[in-house]
Order: C-alpha cells, then structure tokens, then sequence
C-alpha cells in the first residue's frame, strides 16, 4: 500500500512524537498526505529562540528543496489555523538527511546492510543501545549484526520494533554513495516536474 492509498488519518511510524510534536504532528501529516509526502518526525526544540522542525519526505524516500518550500506553504496556514504555539518561533521543513532517523519498518528494509543506532525503551539482550549493520527485517523486528559485540555477546541481536524508541543510520562511505545517488536521480525527477535548481532545506520566520 502507498502513501496515497493510506487513510489520511493512518500513521504507520513505529516512532512517533509524544506531547506538543504530537499534537502538531497531528495537524501536517494530513496536509502532507494531499500533497504526496509522508512525515518523518516532528520537532520542537529551543534552538534559535524556537524551532519547529518537519522532516518530511516522499514515498519514494527523495526530498528536493522545492519540495521543501511546497510543504513549507502548505503546513504554515494549517498551523496560523490550530495555532497550537503560543510564542513566535522559526518553522523549517528538512529531508530527513543522508544519516537519517528510521522511524518505519520500510525504512529498516531499505537500508539493509547499512551501519544502525538503536536504542530501546526497554533491555533487549541485556541492553538498549545497539550499533551495528542491519542484516533481516521481518514483521516483528530488526536484526543487527554488532560491528563491535562485547566478549560474551551473541554477534547478532534481534530487536522487537516494539521496544526500538531511536534509530538512525550511520555516516559511512557506503551510505553517502547511495544517498548521493538517489539525490541526483530525485534532482532529475524534480527538474522534469517543475524545473529550476535544487540545493537547500527551506527555513523562514513566524510571528504568532
């Protein structure tokens, strides 16, 4: 099932905000799925004053500087309407990044074989944070081949989706040559869609 044929208000992110991220994740996923984009994570944090950032991608994975300033358009008049901060702050509306958070099951299994950090909520083989290669991605859980297993430790450990609280990918030479290749082909893509350069995140000011 695509991202399109999901129901609106469906949410298949296994990692997912709590509080106020939660609330204002509530509010762009909708906009976000008319538009053809899927939502990464909400952010709400003290950086420069306030900065509320979306990471947004499309189902494909790719997201283009236009792309960026299309979600950054549409999201701003849903939040002038909710309204769900009360102080001005700074919206910014970012891909998900070469190093990026796996926040979906899908995410595990397209970056197999690729280096992982993970923590848990709670003790999976007596602990909660992993790093290693993704080796298997089932229904249930993720396996994670150590680069570094400590004398004792199993060389793979397989961790429930249910109990991973973070992960993200690792900066390695391998990860940048893949990501920069489906970078250019998304360039291409967004240049026979709507033409014109394609090079950074979007960030602009609100005063509420």
């Amino acid at each position: 099932m695509t991202e399109q044929e999901r129901p609106i208000d469906s949410d298949d992110r296994i990692i997912r905000e709590s509080g106020m991220d939660a609330r204002i994740a509530a509010i762009v996923r909708p906009v976000l799925h008319a538009l053809g984009y899927r939502l990464v994570r909400v952010r709400l944090s003290g950086q420069n004053g306030l900065t509320l950032q979306i990471m947004a991608e499309r189902d494909d994975g790719t997201m283009t500087v236009e792309d960026c300033e299309e979600v950054s358009r549409a999201v701003s008049p849903a939040l002038d309407v909710e309204d769900p901060i009360e102080k001005a702050y700074h919206l910014e509306v970012s891909s998900p990044g070469i190093d990026r958070p796996l926040v979906r099951k899908s995410d595990f299994a397209t970056w197999i074989g690729h280096l992982v950090k993970v923590e848990t909520s709670i003790l999976v083989a007596d602990r909660k944070r992993f790093r290693g290669r993704i080796a298997d991605v089932d229904a249930d859980s993720v396996l994670i081949q150590r680069d570094q297993a400590a004398y004792g430790e199993e060389p793979a450990v397989r961790v429930p989706f249910e109990a991973i609280a973070e992960a993200r990918l690792v900066l390695t030479d391998d990860l940048i040559r893949e990501a920069l290749t489906k970078d250019k082909k998304a360039r291409q893509e967004a240049k026979r869609r709507r033409g014109g350069p394609d090079d950074t995140d979007q960030e602009t000011e609100r005063d509420d």
